[in-house]
């Protein structure tokens, strides 16, 4: 459960704040009294939930690219953060294809920009870089992946999101061991749905937009099984993990963590779909074929480290993340704003 208190009046750097994570953990934070600095490139999507939130009214907004080593120093110099969360990045696996260099320019070499920078802080500080579920070596089993696995990665993304791990561990022992104040750790979350999503090419905002439109729903991967997770489990994963690391010397919480669902949550997309239309009418079609670009097609990770470690285990099943999540597109589409709508669920998550 995430300790509330504790974000009172605290300096926390978001990067990718104007993304759709960004976006829930920058509200979220600023409900609970946090000071909330901003760094990123502007929204990609339109319509942006960062937008229909007018969250640069409510953060220390810095529009920049987390490339610009100068740019980062610059934002961190100012914040002078007791957390950071570094959650910028290309985030998907179709465009990754397509800009291989931009991924890898902004997945490894952004976050080695950010850990060049939070060297120069000189009080104690946080630091969370989020990767992914993908960055394990997949062998397409049953078997959940743990935090002690091997890394790989197919496709550009998993790649540099596997190569950003290395990195980070590299950093960590290099320069943030000993008498360092930078308590560094790496999250890998699975699947996330939730509202006010518009990302191209991701399940949830396609199943939308065609709903919207009274279109056929398109699947390239019906048969994929993933760890689907609603967004506000991975970031209360996050955010329990920075209160660990800010408040305790510990060596154990300065490493890696995966934030999933429980086990018998991962399911395929096509019964999510399924789910999604019991809720909303409407069909869809299988357009999957032997030649598309590799997605991975089954994909577990094991979240018993931070069970057994952080006290931290997901709050909703399957069916409740995905019925929160449709609904909350339902109600925006009735008039009903975002902000009001995120608030709603955060505080409905923090009664469980």
């Amino acid at each position: 459960m995430v300790n509330q208190t504790f974000w009172l009046n605290k300096k926390v750097l978001v990067t990718g704040h104007t993304g759709f994570k960004g976006s829930w953990l920058s509200v979220w934070l600023h409900n609970m009294g946090a000071k909330v600095y901003g760094f990123a490139l502007e929204p990609d999507t339109n319509p942006s939930l960062f937008h229909q939130l007018q969250l640069q009214e409510l953060v220390n907004h810095n529009i920049a690219d987390i490339r610009n080593y100068g740019s980062v120093q610059k934002v961190i110099k100012n914040a002078n953060p007791d957390v950071i969360i570094h959650m910028a990045a290309q985030p998907l696996v179709l465009r990754s294809y397509r800009e291989p260099l931009y991924t890898w320019q902004t997945n490894v070499t952004g976050t080695i920009n950010l850990l060049q920078a939070a060297k120069h802080i000189k009080k104690k500080c946080a630091l969370l870089v989020v990767t992914t579920d993908k960055v394990y070596a997949n062998q397409e089993w049953h078997y959940s992946y743990r935090e002690i696995d091997r890394l790989g990665g197919h496709d550009p993304y998993s790649s540099s999101k596997a190569a950003t791990e290395i990195a980070v561990n590299s950093w960590r022992e290099s320069y943030f061991s000993n008498e360092s104040k930078i308590r560094l750790a790496s999250a890998r979350a699975g699947n996330v749905i939730g509202g006010g999503d518009w990302a191209e090419n991701r399940l949830i905002p396609d199943i939308v937009r065609a709903l919207k439109k009274n279109e056929v729903i398109e699947i390239r991967n019906p048969t994929s099984v993933r760890p689907w997770q609603h967004v506000l489990e991975p970031l209360s994963g996050y955010l329990v993990l920075c209160e660990h690391l800010y408040q305790n010397d510990d060596k154990k919480y300065q490493s890696a963590f995966n934030f999933g669902p429980m086990p018998g949550n991962n399911q395929t997309v096509k019964e999510l779909v399924q789910f999604a239309l019991s809720m909303w009418e409407g069909e869809w079609k299988d357009i999957s074929r032997g030649n598309q670009l590799h997605e991975s097609g089954l994909l577990k990770v094991s979240i018993d480290k931070s069970y057994s470690t952080l006290n931290w285990k997901p709050n909703w099943g399957f069916q409740k993340s995905v019925e929160l999540t449709i609904k909350w597109y339902q109600k925006h589409m009735n008039g009903i704003g975002p902000f009001e709508l995120i608030l709603e669920q955060i505080n409905q998550y923090q009664q469980k």
